[in-house]
């Protein structure tokens, strides 16, 4: 499986595998909806249209991984105790770790 995100450099991992006679399944991580009314933007409906149209293109099955409730747990209460704690915390750092090479490769 290769995560998926709609963007260039996950499209062009997964066409090289393609191409190196790889069997490629296009991951997609939904990983928040905002309904607690949060300040930010997220555009994951437009990522997840993305990522499903490059595997589309590239002929692979594409799968949606919904990691919303881990996410809540592992990423944005981490990000909202640091904050409390009145520390900068790295959402990117922890959500590679946790989640890009922890939950989804689990």
């Amino acid at each position: 499986m290769v995560g998926l995100s709609g963007g260039v450099d996950s499209s062009a991992a997964a066409a090289l595998l393609i191409e190196q006679g790889h069997e490629v399944v296009g991951g997609y991580m939904k990983n928040w909806i905002n309904e607690e009314g949060l300040p930010g933007d997220c555009p994951w409906e437009s990522d997840l249209d993305d990522a499903h149209a490059v595997a589309k293109t590239l002929g692979i099955e594409f799968r949606v991984v919904d990691l919303i409730v881990q996410y809540r747990e592992r990423i944005v209460d981490y990000l909202l105790e640091g904050y409390r704690e009145g520390i900068t915390p790295n959402p990117d750092v922890m959500c590679n770790r946790e989640m890009k090479f922890g939950v989804f490769l689990d």
